[in-house]
């Protein structure tokens, strides 16, 4: 019987997205994603923020549309759907550590950078500040 381990993960960019192609005619879009949860500590009252980073990768292949790089900017707030996996690894301190990824299967922009929207309007673009929907399917990689 087949089975389904896919996450939905909404959250803002924590840096730009890098672009790596790999020998084998497969490139490979890198951006960290923070997902915020928000609680109000019941014995203090004070609001407190738990940060988790995952590390995302969107898979392409050579040639195909980029065009999602440009609006994977630091920021911005993403809706993601993909597959979710951990992977361990040697620190620079010698400790192992690990760390949350994301292979990316579905992209939707749900707001950009205010620098992002002036770049939008200043192309001639429509300044209602919406964006088309940048979903991918598995095939379009």
């Amino acid at each position: 019987m087949a089975t389904v381990f896919e996450t939905r993960l909404i959250g803002n960019l924590g840096k730009d997205a890098e672009v790596r192609s790999m020998d084998n005619g497969i490139v490979a879009i890198n951006f960290p994603v923070a997902h915020n949860k928000n609680w109000k500590d019941k014995r203090t009252g004070v609001l407190k923020t738990k940060t988790t980073w995952v590390n995302c990768t969107i898979w392409k292949k050579d040639g195909a549309n980029m065009k999602i790089v440009d609006y994977l900017k630091k920021g911005t707030l993403v809706d993601l759907i993909g597959t979710p996996f951990s992977k361990g690894y040697l620190h620079v301190d010698q400790t192992v550590r690990s760390e949350i990824r994301l292979n990316v299967s579905k992209t939707n922009i749900l707001r950009t950078t205010s620098k992002e929207d002036t770049n939008i309007q200043e192309s001639g673009e429509s300044s209602n500040n919406s964006i088309e929907d940048f979903s991918f399917q598995e095939d379009e990689f």
